[in-house]
């Protein structure tokens, strides 16, 4: 189990931001399932109920985050758009992310460990309250009346004057997008004072839902190249070298989900952790929100492809955990994840005569939407 163009900023674009720069900090390995308490033995029960909660926490992002990429994909808001990911982009991820990952084994060596910490305290606190804040918002929208004045607010920056006046950042929010941010920053200060577990799961959460929901891969042929290249990665960093461990950690930011094995004897002090990597839920995360835009795409009423990827997953994960204590030795998830993610839905669709389909479905970036858009709408004023 490992733990996982510009434009005028935006509060969905920082959260999508967020995920990148934590999946590329590392795909820390969590599969070491104890802390710096070495000699630490859990009890069954206690590994157990570790281990189920990271299963159930993992799938909430999934889940929920692949249902709003749906109407993420749809939105027209330029501020809601989503982030393509492209063959080519696919392709350089695994480079990138081991780059990032060898410069933080060198960080860690030349510099205080505490000093690049306080840094990444601060730098995931920002990130760690745009990301909550975000994800946060729909339900905030259900729970305040239809009366509770509601007032707009836009925050913008322009740099230079006249024809040559660019923006910088354009972000418009109300009221209860303010509530959103003040409780985060609740949340977030907690963090940053406590580094208490169950803070930085809310923030780890929130990074991978909304990575799962701002995160588009442009088709299915992208997602295998994305899999593909971080399974490769995944298994080197783990078994190849020690950087992986070394890195995790030293690693002290909300880029992975964690649960302690002796919260049963200790309580909410606890202190002995099994961890999950982000890494390990928004990868496949954004394959199945593929799976599922591609669902709805067909136009039936079933979700064939979304949910048995999602099964897949809860499959592949199970088995993760389940090598790991038989080895007693870390595990890259991503080794049993890939095959399973991918393998169950290309498996069915070939058996229902839909391969082809599922292969040549290509969803437009938002820069390419918008050039769509604005085309059509002038061939509709020249006629």
């Amino acid at each position: 189990m490992s733990e996982a163009d510009q434009a005028p900023a935006s509060a969905p674009e920082a959260a999508a931001s967020a995920v990148l720069d934590a999946l590329n900090a590392t795909d820390s390995n969590g599969t070491e399932a104890l802390n710096a308490t070495a000699k630490f033995v859990a009890t069954p029960e206690g590994t157990a109920l570790a281990y189920g909660s990271l299963v159930f926490m993992a799938l909430l992002p999934i889940f929920f985050g692949a249902l709003r990429s749906v109407s993420c994909s749809k939105s027209k808001n330029a501020a809601d758009m989503p982030e393509t990911i492209t063959s080519r982009d696919a392709a350089r991820f695994p480079i990138i992310a081991s780059c990032t990952l060898f410069g933080l084994y060198l960080f860690f060596k030349v510099f205080s460990q505490e000093y690049i910490n306080l840094l990444l305290s601060v730098y995931f606190f920002v990130l760690g309250v745009l990301a909550l804040s975000h994800t946060m918002s729909p339900l905030m929208s259900r729970i305040f009346p239809a009366s509770f004045p509601n007032k707009q607010y836009q925050l913008l920056f322009t740099q230079g004057s006249g024809e040559s006046k660019e923006e910088i950042v354009n972000y418009e929010f109300d009221t209860k997008n303010l509530v959103c941010l003040l409780i985060s920053s609740v949340v977030g200060v907690w963090y940053l004072l406590k580094k208490h577990w169950i803070a930085n799961n809310l923030f780890g959460l929130a990074f991978a839902l909304n990575g799962v929901e701002l995160l588009h891969l442009n088709n299915v042929s992208t997602g295998c190249i994305l899999l593909g290249g971080l399974f490769i990665y995944d298994v080197f960093w783990v078994f190849g070298t020690n950087v992986m461990v070394t890195v995790a950690k030293s690693f002290e930011a909300p880029i992975k989900l964690v649960f302690p094995q002796d919260l049963l004897e200790k309580g909410l002090g606890a202190s002995n952790f099994a961890m999950l990597g982000l890494g390990d839920i928004v990868i496949p995360g954004i394959f199945i929100a593929l799976l599922l835009r591609f669902d709805v795409s067909l136009k039936k009423n079933s979700r064939t492809y979304f949910y048995s990827s999602f099964l897949a997953y809860i499959f592949g994960l199970g088995l993760t955990i389940f090598v790991m204590h038989t080895f007693k030795h870390a595990q890259p998830a991503l080794l049993y994840l890939v095959p399973a993610c991918v393998g169950f839905p290309v498996v069915i669709a070939l058996f229902k005569g839909e391969l082809t389909e599922m292969f040549r479905y290509e969803e437009s970036s938002s820069e390419e939407a918008g050039t769509k858009e604005d085309a059509t709408e002038s061939e509709k004023k020249d006629q």
